[in-house]
This record gives structure tokens, C-alpha cells and sequence, in this order.
């Protein structure tokens, strides 16, 4: 069995606040994106990473990896417009029979959760990493808010691993916005979707706050 994974780094980071995107931003004398990169290396099973960059980013990030002397290999895809052109064009040069797809600045999952994910996309063809929520939550509607259950929502997290059929039937449709991810296309093919535990860790980075909580968790012991 060989694993895709498509790892998506199209965001330029308004949130962050900083003019370079938050995806190339050093933590550790690393950029976010390497250490999203080497949380796939050393898998038990043949893996092969496409990047999808933005076109102006591109030479930006080979530059970097240079300077660090950073070496991946990896196929390096121009993005498109939003996500899913993104995503379709990486699927191009997608070989596996399981296709991974991951947000570039979701460096800390871990390995356990992703081959839980491999296992159960294996078995039942899609598997997407979620964790609970713990805070109490309300729905708002307008001026209007009402408390709803917090056991029947789950926050979703990547990567989301698909069969590779499944997958490539899921981007022959056309783009809507509601595609808000990948297992929202594959879920209009009527496609049921498989639920796996994710490790809490596994943040999106997002905001200046997010980097120094990488900064910790990078720090402590394995």
C-alpha cells in the first residue's frame, strides 16, 4: 500500500499579522511547513509528499529550504484559486491507492493518528481525525442564542484519508463554496464518513498565540 499526501499551504496568514505567510514563519530555526513535512517521514509503508504552493511563493520557499539546508522529497505543486483547485491539481500527481490531504500548518500530528487514519481508510474507504469539544457551545442565530448539546459536535482536523477512487470521483464535481473541506466533497457522493479520534495537539496555526504553543509543545520530550 502507498499513501499520497497532499500537504495544502496556500494561506497567506492575514490573522497572523506578519507579511510573510504563516506557513514559512520560523519556530525552532525551522519554517511551520518543515515541521508539518517531517511529521510524515519514517511511515511504516511507501509515502510520497505533494506541496501545493502558491505560485509567487514558490522560489520563497526553495530559497529557504537552501538556507536551512533543508532537503525534501517532495513534488511541489502550483495552488489555485481556493483549495479544491488546489487540491485538483495536486491530485494530478497523486500515485497511491490512499490519498492523504493535510493543512501545511498543522505541524503536530502525530504518527499514531495518522495510521489510525490509514488503517480505517483502508478498511472502509475515507477516515477523517476529529476531537471533542470541551467547552459548553450555542448556537446564534441573529440576536438570538439557544445552548445546544456539545456531544452531538465534533471539531474537525487533518489529514483526511481517502481511497484513492473515492477521492478522485469526489473532485470530478464541480466547486461550490459549501466544499468546506475534503471529506464535504466526498460526503455529497453520499459517501458515509468515518470518524477517528485526532490528538489534541494537533492545532492549526493560525494567530501570533498558536506559534508559541507550537514553541511548547515542540520542546517537550517525545
Amino acid at each position: 500500500m502507498k499513501l499520497s499526501v497532499i500537504i495544502t499551504a496556500g494561506g497567506i496568514g492575514k490573522r497572523m499579522g506578519s507579511e510573510i505567510p504563516k506557513q514559512f514563519l520560523l519556530v525552532n530555526n525551522k519554517p511551520v511547513l518543515a515541521h508539518t513535512i517531517e511529521a510524515f517521514s519514517d511511515l511504516p509503508f511507501p509515502t510520497e509528499l505533494i506541496l501545493t504552493l502558491p505560485r509567487e511563493w514558490i522560489l520563497y520557499w526553495e530559497e529557504l529550504c537552501t538556507e536551512r539546508q533543508l532537503n525534501y522529497p517532495l513534488i511541489i505543486v502550483e495552488g489555485g484559486k481556493e483549495r479544491y483547485h488546489s487540491i485538483k491539481n495536486a491530485l494530478l500527481h497523486a500515485s497511491g491507492e490512499l490519498i492523504a490531504v493535510h493543512d501545511g500548518v498543522r505541524p503536530l500530528i502525530d504518527k499514531a493518528t495518522i495510521l489510525r487514519l490509514v488503517e480505517t481508510a483502508e478498511r472502509k474507504g475515507n477516515a477523517i481525525p476529529v476531537k471533542s469539544i470541551a467547552e459548553s457551545i450555542r448556537f446564534v442565530d441573529g440576536a438570538e442564542s439557544n445552548s445546544v448539546n456539545r456531544e452531538h459536535y465534533k471539531i474537525v482536523q487533518t489529514p483526511q484519508v481517502f481511497r484513492r477512487e473515492v477521492l478522485f470521483k469526489a473532485y470530478e464535481q464541480p466547486f461550490q463554496s459549501f466544499f468546506t473541506d475534503d471529506s464535504s466533497l466526498v460526503e455529497h457522493l453520499r459517501e458515509h464518513i468515518h470518524l477517528v479520534e485526532g490528538n489534541p495537539e494537533n492545532i492549526k496555526i493560525t494567530t501570533p498565540q498558536d506559534l508559541k504553543l507550537l514553541e511548547i509543545y515542540l520542546s517537550l520530550p517525545d
